[in-house]
């Protein structure tokens, strides 16, 4: 956490998140073209961040591309923000996002977490309904996972898995794994509310895909998930994101996941990701 403030403690590295912030996925050379700085301060800047763990990178071809990585910022809210008043906090953001949101085109989610387990053990975590029931606020995960194989919802242990739409896209064990994601579900209406107006809307919106990259880092891993080819300015972006009320979205997903391999234990009442 101490790097993490050393990051945020500079003007150009906030500069630099704060671009991340309006548009994630943005090249060395679009990053440079923002700010008054020369390529080699802002590579110094972001090397900090990435170091402090505020920033991730993926690879597109040879460009390299930077994302704004929530995970730490979480950390810092779950130290100090829970004991005054989270849900007022939450409130009063989500008021200030929905004044200011200005639509977004490619809405992409990346998120990095450092997890202490081994890469065998963390795969079985994603696929395995053993696992994935309990960190996955219940629902398990089923499939044979490969390529082109229906990755099924189990919302009980007698329940019949349903199929919602979701297919294994890749399945590298022990390093990737990829699926389509799940269209809006009348639970999901419920849940949040919405008329069968807002969730027919809703369900205009094209299927996403979440990935998951698995690199063994010393004693650990390092998993970086990468939400992406959503629909301009889609509520499935925010409810993975967790920016939807009662959506605890991916970041608490992931919290639960790396509490379960670290400790035995998930946290309680997990919510799932969309």
């Amino acid at each position: 956490m101490d790097e993490v403030f050393r990051a945020l403690a500079d003007p150009s590295r906030r500069r630099l998140l704060d671009s991340l912030n309006v548009r994630n996925g943005q090249s060395l050379r679009e990053l440079c073209a923002g700010l008054d700085m020369t390529r080699q301060s802002v590579s110094k800047h972001l090397a900090v961040l990435e170091a402090a763990g505020l920033v991730t990178t993926t690879r597109r071809g040879r460009e390299k591309l930077h994302h704004l990585n929530a995970a730490p910022i979480n950390a810092v809210a779950d130290r100090w923000i829970g004991r005054y008043h989270r849900e007022r906090a939450r409130a009063l953001a989500d008021l200030q996002t929905a004044l200011e949101r200005e639509p977004m085109e490619n809405p992409t989610f990346v998120y990095t977490t450092y997890i202490r387990t081994t890469p065998e053990r963390l795969w079985r975590a994603l696929i395995e309904p053993e696992f994935t029931r309990r960190y996955w606020g219940g629902v398990a995960l089923v499939s044979d996972w490969r390529v082109g194989s229906p990755v099924l919802w189990q919302d009980a242990p007698d329940a019949e898995p349903k199929d919602i739409g979701q297919r294994v896209l890749v399945a590298e064990p022990y390093r990737r794994l990829s699926y389509s994601w799940h269209s809006f579900q009348p639970e999901h209406a419920a849940h949040f509310g919405w008329s069968d107006e807002e969730l027919t809307e809703r369900l205009r919106e094209r299927r996403s895909k979440v990935t998951f990259d698995l690199v063994p880092h010393g004693e650990a891993v390092r998993l970086t998930v990468t939400h992406d080819d959503f629909s301009p300015d889609s509520e499935m972006h925010r409810a993975i994101s967790g920016q939807l009320d009662g959506s605890g979205g991916w970041p608490e997903l992931l919290a639960s996941l790396k509490s379960l391999l670290e400790t035995g234990a998930p946290l309680p009442e997990a919510v799932p990701a969309g």
